[in-house]
């Protein structure tokens, strides 16, 4: 057996893993070392390729706090704070006198709604008809309850434990209760196990394993001396990884919507901008929206609770849209036949759809040939899942000119999903109150099958005749979010808006092939 030469850092590392009993926890012996875990990758696999030393990985699950479990910690669990203000009044009280007390003491509205449901749970306090009492008998097992769910929370924060680590300190009940309460979240880390090799061992103990210097560049000094022959050279690896950096990007949803810009751009749109918080003139009754209409109640609708009231300036445009509502007014229809009421168009919401931007624009453009485009966000009370949220973007656009049809339209629609790469695409006939005719599109997710996404239709003269609007105007409204999931392969649609660092960095930048040229 040869002698081994190896840098002075590498037979220090071997060194100190002897001296562990020749094998130890990558983390570890960064830590004993006083290096960083990724400095020592490299001189590991260096070692590792001359069969110095093994790598043996596994994969564990541990436990991490959420930035909601991390205020709690450093501010108080939420239930532990009102406890604390209940006890300070000293008596029975109504829910909105102790509601005022929490405020004061520094609780937000949100947080005194957790506390008050914590309390009453557990049972340290009671309801009854609107007042709000202690139950002393209970005092001391919710202190004991509460103050495990703390000291739980700190060890997570402080020592990063595993899922067997919490579960052998009696932690089960405080770990069930913590991620059902979004405080704490399980997550999965790589764990690096190094062990010396027996041919290390061998080596050492015949003493033919050695320190050297380690040299990056041949001098003359090095080769006039002989010095060269106790030295080790370092070779240039071109096969060995470079560390992945993670520059500053945007997030990949963002970079998607303004490729979208670009391509409606290219096709002639110029892009129009309107309010978030939205009148429901502008939403709903201009577009011809019975006043009765499903998606008008507050089920499908986000109302403002202050202001709750706004205001219309054109009152020729609103007493136009009152006849067109009550009678159909010039327009040819007979409209919806019910006393239209003032008060309700005037209410504040926020807007459920960018229709209400292409219908200011054509009350400010008037009567000319355009082509315009919306890309924003838009609110519904939907129930959180794969394709839905309550808060979602759309692609909302019109055409307007004197010879505009149906197949324009048509036409439009599968010349943007073209541009998107959507190649399995299809149409049917759709219903929607402000359009006629009108059409729905489906896009195909390779996961979630058909979609629809791609709504629209030529706006009916109900929209336009009180607008002052003579010529034809096709409209759209796609739901850009879903044709997103599709071309950034995500599977749900709340991803799109992931904070996640991991994910992200998952996600390369995706060029539209419209933009590839």
């Amino acid at each position: 057996m040869r002698e081994v030469l190896i840098s002075e850092e590498d037979y220090k590392l071997i060194k100190e893993l002897m001296e562990r009993g020749g094998e130890e926890l990558l983390a570890n012996l960064a830590k004993s070392l006083g290096v960083e875990e990724s400095s020592l990758m490299r001189r590991i696999a260096e070692l590792s390729s001359k069969g110095l030393v093994e790598e043996r990985r596994t994969r564990e699950k541990f436990v991490e706090l959420t930035e909601e479990g991390m205020n709690y910690l450093e501010e108080g669990l939420p239930e532990e704070r009102l406890y604390g203000v209940v006890l300070k009044l000293g008596r029975p009280c109504s829910i909105e006198e102790l509601r005022e007390r929490a405020l004061e003491e520094g609780l937000s509205e949100k947080e005194f709604r957790i506390g008050l449901m914590h309390l009453l749970r557990v049972g340290v306090c009671k309801l009854s008809e609107g007042i709000v009492s202690v139950d002393l008998e209970k005092d001391r097992a919710f202190r004991e309850r509460s103050g495990r769910l703390r000291h739980f929370l700190k060890a997570i924060r402080d020592e990063r434990l595993t899922e067997e680590e919490v579960r052998s300190r009696g932690y089960d009940q405080e770990l069930k209760e913590a991620r059902r309460r979004k405080l704490v979240v399980m997550k999965e880390r790589t764990i690096v196990h190094l062990v010396v090799t027996s041919k290390t061992k061998e080596l050492l103990a015949r003493n033919l394993l050695r320190p050297a210097r380690l040299v990056t560049k041949l001098s003359p000094d090095l080769i006039r001396s002989g010095k060269w022959r106790s030295v080790i050279f370092k070779p240039f690896d071109l096969t060995t990884e470079v560390p992945v950096i993670y520059p500053g990007r945007k997030h990949p949803y963002m970079e998607f919507l303004d490729q979208i810009r670009e391509i409606l751009v290219s096709l002639g749109f110029e892009e129009m901008k309107g309010p978030h918080v939205e009148l429901e003139f502008w939403n709903f009754d201009v577009l011809f929206q019975a006043q009765d209409h499903p998606a008008r109640e507050i089920h499908d609708t986000f109302y403002l609770k202050y202001p709750t009231m706004g205001e219309v300036s054109d009152k020729e445009l609103f007493e136009r849209v009152r006849l067109t509502h009550e009678n159909g007014w010039q327009t040819g229809s007979k409209g919806w036949r019910y006393r239209w009421d003032p008060r309700r168009a005037l209410r504040l919401i926020m807007r459920t759809q960018t229709t209400s931007v292409s219908v200011r624009t054509l009350r400010l453009r008037g009567n000319q040939v355009f082509k315009a485009f919306a890309l924003d966000r838009n609110f519904r009370p939907e129930a959180l899942d794969a394709t839905h949220s309550m808060e979602f973007y759309q692609c909302e656009g019109i055409v307007v000119g004197p010879r505009l049809n149906f197949r324009h339209l048509l036409g439009f629609l599968k010349e943007f999903t073209r541009r998107l790469g959507l190649e399995k695409v299809k149409f049917k006939p759709a219903y929607f109150p402000f359009t006629e005719p009108s059409v729905e599109g489906f896009v195909y997710h390779r996961r979630l099958g058909w979609i629809e996404a791609l709504p629209g239709g030529m706006f009916r003269p109900e929209v336009l005749e009180p607008l002052g609007i003579k010529y034809r105007v096709l409209a759209w409204g796609i739901g850009i979010d879903r044709l997103a999931m599709i071309v950034l392969g995500i599977d749900d649609i709340r991803d799109l808006f992931s904070k996640d660092l991991s994910f992200l960095r998952s996600k390369s930048s995706t060029l539209l092939p419209s933009l590839m040229r």
